[in-house]
């Protein structure tokens, strides 16, 4: 994997201000093959400590996740929009309101996803453009065409091949949502796996 230097985001981007750390953060996120509980990843940052954890909901209508912080902390929950054209996304806070949004758009090629939230730091509403290409093993988050965050996958390993796990590696600008950020992620895997 090539080295990345993304430059620091200000104000600072996010949902969370806690997870808008001052360096570059490198997200190692590997989906657990065979859980019961649908698509789990543990999520751990480039010295291998966890910094948010997501868990699939069995048995959910709306392809429920979970998001915690490293000690359990519920901070949110990633649904399927169910009434949506293209493959849509939102995260619900523990107190039922609506914090982002994550939208599938129609690209031949490539994915395309336009996430929006209003940021925390500032109360501005932002609109991230998130563009795949899964045969090149990325995909870039961007605002008003600045890199906050970049994806690659991990070449095929056997695991992968006949477990269905895959390893995404997330590199994070500095003051960008490292929670945001994984969630995004996790959007565009399940858009992925739709096809």
């Amino acid at each position: 994997m090539a080295q990345i230097h993304l430059n620091p985001v200000n104000p600072p981007l996010g949902i969370f201000a806690s997870y808008c750390v001052p360096k570059q953060t490198t997200l190692v996120m590997k989906e657990k093959v065979w859980s019961l509980s649908g698509d789990t990843f543990h999520i751990v940052d480039e010295n291998g400590q966890e910094v948010v954890q997501c868990r699939g909901q069995t048995f959910s209508i709306s392809d429920r996740k979970e998001f915690a912080d490293a000690h359990g902390r519920p901070l949110f929950s990633l649904r399927t929009k169910l009434l949506s054209i293209h493959k849509s996304f939102y995260a619900e806070a523990p107190d039922g309101r609506e914090l982002f949004l994550v939208k599938g758009k129609f690209s031949i090629g490539t994915s395309k996803m336009i996430a929006t939230f209003v940021n925390q730091s500032n109360g501005q509403p932002v609109e991230l453009l998130v563009k795949g290409d899964w045969l090149d093993r990325s995909a870039t988050i961007t605002m008003n065409g600045v890199v906050v965050a970049q994806i690659s996958r991990s070449y095929f390993n056997m695991r992968e091949i006949f477990g269905g796990q895959q390893t995404y590696y997330v590199t994070v600008a500095p003051h960008v949502d490292l929670a945001l950020m994984a969630a995004v992620c996790v959007c565009l895997d399940e858009k992925e796996n739709e096809k």
